[in-house]
């Protein structure tokens, strides 16, 4: 992992387990034609692609599940861990897609769910195509019967979780999910949904320690990447974002009992016509949640409405919100090297608790603008200090 105190970079990690992989064991190959899927996008494949997987996950040695190429109805899918064998590699070369009838998949609650396994890599130049419009579609219309949809990519109290070289496309619900899990790499994949697509965060990351996102283009209609409580040690770089509503730390303080978000880099990131750029952002509701140790550095903004905000007053239709006072602590927050241009006056936006002033915060050679002219800033209840140059002007 590429975290504080640690050069290895990223990309070594995924070639050293897999060559580890190779060299320690001998590797069985399970292609998915040979148990019953059908490559041409109108048979339904989900019990071929569920026996390959049990097939790998049952062998002595290290799996290869191959996905040639072609198109593979698969409905919903859950691979268990315990797995015998020590390492299973699937390589997609081929598009999965969901049964048009969003209601088949947007009843699950995952498309692709893996629970509780360890050294799992997905790998390959395919896809998974969700067919989202159509349940888009009927959220829009405000109808009472729609399903709510289907995360793509679920991997849920997992370790050693390689992630390389895929595309989701038009995702019913989130796009990939990470919860509970230890050592993850995502790296070169590419995400794509309409930017008014509802709920369709990119990477949803939470209760995880030791994750990577790098080299990742990101097109969503919410959440480019979203940092729930229990997330520590996350190193995001080489990501661009857009449309989309930005890489939030948040929403947190939906429960009053929460565990915080801590070390969270995030470096030579872009932003093209977002809602956000780096945004912390949290319930106006008790929590013994925090944030503490990120680090934003390296960040160009194209048109983006508010590049920098802290929020602590987030509470829709001003509902659940006893007192309007966040009980999350943000301290130790540092902008690096931030540049570009806003689409709204204030570039800079640190709203926090009355109750828990945002202590730590620093800016450092920061250079937002606002139609070819000076931006704004805003502060309230935040204590911190700008270093060399910072426009517009800090009001820290």
């Amino acid at each position: 992992m590429k975290l504080p105190g640690c050069n290895l970079p990223g990309i070594m990690v995924v070639v050293f387990v897999m060559l580890s992989i190779n060299s320690t064991s001998a590797v069985t190959k399970f292609n998915v034609l040979n148990f019953g899927a059908k490559p041409n996008g109108r048979t339904d494949s989900t019990d071929g692609f569920l026996k390959a997987w049990n097939a790998a996950c049952g062998s002595a040695d290290s799996s290869f599940i191959y996905v040639p190429k072609g198109r593979y109805l698969v409905g919903s899918l859950q691979f268990k861990g315990k797995c015998r064998s020590p390492g299973i590699i699937i390589r997609i070369d081929g598009t999965i897609v969901a049964p048009l009838d969003y209601g088949v998949l947007g009843k699950s609650r995952n498309w692709f769910s893996f629970e509780g396994v360890t050294g799992v890599s997905i790998i390959g130049a395919g896809a998974f195509d969700a067919k989202g419009p159509s349940l888009w579609a009927c959220k829009a219309s405000n109808s009472n019967s729609c399903p709510s949809g289907a995360t793509t990519l679920s991997f849920t109290n997992s370790n050693n979780i390689r992630i390389n070289g895929l595309m989701s496309l038009n995702s019913q619900m989130f796009h990939i999910v990470i919860n509970g899990c230890k050592n993850v790499h995502i790296q070169g994949v590419k995400i794509i949904a309409a930017g008014d697509s509802p709920n369709t965060d990119g990477i949803h990351v939470q209760l995880s320690t030791d994750v990577e996102i790098l080299k990742t283009s990101i097109k969503t209609g919410d959440d480019c990447i979203s940092i729930g409580p229990g997330t520590k040690n996350l190193w995001v770089e080489q990501v661009t974002c857009g449309p989309g509503h930005g890489i939030s730390i948040g929403s947190l303080a939906k429960d009053l009992k929460e565990d915080g978000v801590q070390n969270v880099t995030m470096k030579r990131t872009t932003f093209s016509n977002t809602q956000n750029g780096l945004r912390i952002k949290s319930w106006a509701r008790p929590s013994t949640g925090f944030v503490e140790g990120v680090r934003f550095t390296d960040s160009v903004m194209r048109n983006v409405q508010n590049p920098i905000v802290i929020d602590q007053n987030y509470c829709p239709r001003n509902e659940n919100c006893p007192g309007q006072v966040s009980g999350v602590k943000i301290k130790d927050i540092i902008y690096t090297d931030i540049r570009g241009t806003s689409s709204t006056p204030v570039a800079i936006k640190f709203d926090c608790s009355t109750k828990n002033p945002c202590t730590g915060i620093k800016l450092q050679n920061v250079n937002l603008t606002y139609l070819k002219k000076a931006a704004q800033s805003f502060c309230s209840n935040v204590v911190g200090k700008a270093v060399d140059l910072v426009r517009p002007d800090s009001c820290l």
